[in-house]
């Protein structure tokens, strides 16, 4: 077995022991596979120990992973920043953007949507930590923002994310989520059909887990520590 194979399965143990703990059925909950700055081979040893759903941030990695895994019938999600001149390629390529800070951004996504594809399926972003420097909408504008991503043709609004700051603090950590949990339900209750919480990351995951994520995005507890040089 290689060792990303028995990294995933670590990785599930967690998540199964985490949704236990909530009161959850561990299957409620997606593992999304963060193979960001990874080669190929690496999502291809995730593949055959069975993961299905891949995350990148870059879009040109990703659009490239997405064509090269084509025969593997993999789900790829887009879970970076996005810049409207970028649009198109994750439009073609993707199956899920978790990261609509703005209705451009989604306005050009259904527009570039090739007619041949289903429906994206999306996910709007939230600065639930206020951080200047983080993407995402303000918990505020968050319900107008559903409500225009949802009349678009071409998407499919599926629910929230967030990347909150991280701690170590099991408390700091779950009040963020409990945040976008709340506005989540703020927004169901104002008739939109969410039903998909993309939060929780490796070292927060059990926290994301206990206030509602369906998706966790794991990165390094699969892959191993990221070299940026």
């Amino acid at each position: 077995m290689s060792a990303i194979a028995t990294n995933l399965q670590a990785v599930q143990r967690r998540i199964a022991d985490a949704a236990k703990a909530a009161g959850r059925r561990p299957e409620s909950i997606q593992l999304l596979a963060v193979s960001k700055t990874w080669p190929l081979s690496h999502v291809q040893d995730a593949a055959a120990a069975g993961q299905r759903a891949f995350g990148e941030n870059y879009v040109q990695e990703g659009a490239e992973k997405a064509v090269a895994t084509q025969q593997l019938g993999l789900d790829w999600h887009f879970i970076g920043p996005l810049q409207s001149n970028k649009t198109r390629l994750v439009a073609e390529h993707f199956a899920w953007v978790h990261s609509i800070d703005r209705l451009k951004i989604a306005e050009r996504l259904a527009s570039q949507r090739p007619a041949d594809l289903p429906p994206l399926q999306v996910c709007i972003q939230i600065n639930v930590s206020g951080e200047a420097s983080k993407s995402g909408c303000a918990p505020e504008e968050a319900l107008a923002l559903c409500q225009a991503v949802s009349r678009l043709p071409g998407l499919r609004l599926r629910g929230l994310m967030a990347i909150p700051e991280p701690t170590d603090d099991d408390a700091a950590q779950r009040a963020p989520f409990r945040q976008l949990r709340e506005i989540y339900e703020h927004i169901r209750a104002a008739g939109m059909p969410l039903d998909t919480l993309s939060m929780g990351m490796s070292h927060d995951l059990e926290a994301a887990i206990a206030e509602g994520a369906t998706i966790v995005r794991i990165g390094t507890a699969i892959f191993g520590e990221r070299n940026y040089a």
